[in-house]
């Protein structure tokens, strides 16, 4: 993806914010003003592709900073390449995922780009309006799951976080004597994506493992929005008096095990290392409380505006780079400290919202 294709559409993106937005509330959600058929509902489906059908649709699960990046990546693809782009957030229900999927089919949408909720259930909806005539490109996730696909556009969850683990190893020979046994918390999301968030726990302990450390996970927990880490995180901080570090494999994660700390009094005492970029996650880099040490961010933006490139391209019978395959698109890390990155990373982010 060439930077200057990014740059015309910034400016393009804003339209995304109303969209996710109407996106939250209930039922099979589009855009302010757009209508939604019924599934099952006979529509007059136009040609996929090229002047006949230039309407497609964009996918999320969650409405937090990692997805409205992604969703701006969809809208500013969509609009470079002059397609209309309808979008749905289905707020982590399976449901509403497959309803949605059935709907654009109806609708006569010419392809669908998505981040699939998980790979046990999505992916017998996704070949089912693959084999119907939608195409489909995948983001977020690995391509494995759903052969027929265009292409998938992620961040390695393994790899990304490995960089947050060695963040944290150098911390901990900085911090803490060479034969201590560093107490570690882990806020994740094994419940919701357990392959992925497997990926991320793994990869940021492999680090730990690579280097020596001396550790052990004295608690595991679920938690992947900010709400629900606050009080998670708030109970294995009060559990687990000797607790040292915490883990947390995503942005609400990392963002609600800050606040837990902080509520509890720990700052200085517990520090966090996380997932995921945001402005208030670069805020907290920064503070004074000196509790969140690292994260590395997904470059959530690229991906969601590759995925939708890919889907154009091949819905116009262009080169599509990676076809077939999953495309990694690298992590940026944001380290305590580091105020030139933290304020380019920020300056980047505040541009595409």
């Amino acid at each position: 993806m060439k930077k200057a294709k990014k740059l015309l559409a910034l400016a393009l993106a804003m339209s995304m914010t109303v969209g996710l937005a109407a996106c939250s509330s209930g039922g099979t959600d589009t855009p302010s003003g757009e209508s939604t058929a019924p599934v099952g509902t006979e529509t007059e489906t136009p040609a996929a592709g090229g002047e006949g059908n230039k309407l497609i649709a964009g996918i999320v699960f969650q409405e937090d900073q990692f997805f409205k990046l992604l969703s701006a990546g969809y809208q500013a693809a969509a609009d470079e390449y002059g397609y209309e782009i309808q979008m749905t957030n289905t707020n982590n229900d399976q449901t509403r995922e497959t309803d949605a999927l059935n709907t654009y089919l109806a609708q006569g949408v010419a392809g669908v780009a998505i981040s699939p909720l998980n790979t046990q259930t999505s992916p017998a909806t996704i070949a089912d309006v693959m084999d119907a005539g939608m195409k489909v490109a995948i983001c977020n996730n690995s391509i494995d799951a759903f052969p027929g696909a265009v292409a998938s556009y992620s961040a390695d969850n393994y790899s990304f976080c490995h960089q947050t683990g060695e963040a944290a190893v150098q911390f901990i020979q900085e911090n803490y004597a060479a034969d201590e046994t560093i107490n570690i918390g882990v806020i994740q999301f094994k419940t919701q994506i357990p392959e992925q968030s497997a990926d991320r726990v793994n990869g940021f302990f492999a680090a730990l493992d690579e280097a020596g450390v001396n550790y052990k996970i004295i608690a595991d927990q679920d938690a992947w929005l900010q709400d629900m880490a606050v009080e998670t995180a708030g109970d294995m901080i009060s559990a687990n008096p000797d607790l040292d570090i915490i883990y947390a494999a995503n942005d609400g994660g990392t963002v609600g095990s800050v606040m837990a700390v902080e509520n509890a009094g720990k700052a200085g005492e517990i520090f966090v290392f996380g997932t995921d970029g945001s402005e208030q996650i670069v805020d907290l880099l920064k503070d004074d409380t000196n509790i969140l040490q690292a994260v590395t961010a997904q470059d959530a933006y690229a991906i969601g505006y590759s995925t939708v490139e890919a889907l154009i391209n091949s819905l116009e019978g262009n080169p599509v780079d990676g076809e077939g395959e999953t495309n990694i698109i690298p992590g940026i890390p944001l380290l305590r400290g580091d105020t030139e990155g933290l304020d380019t990373y920020l300056a980047d982010l505040q541009s595409m919202m």
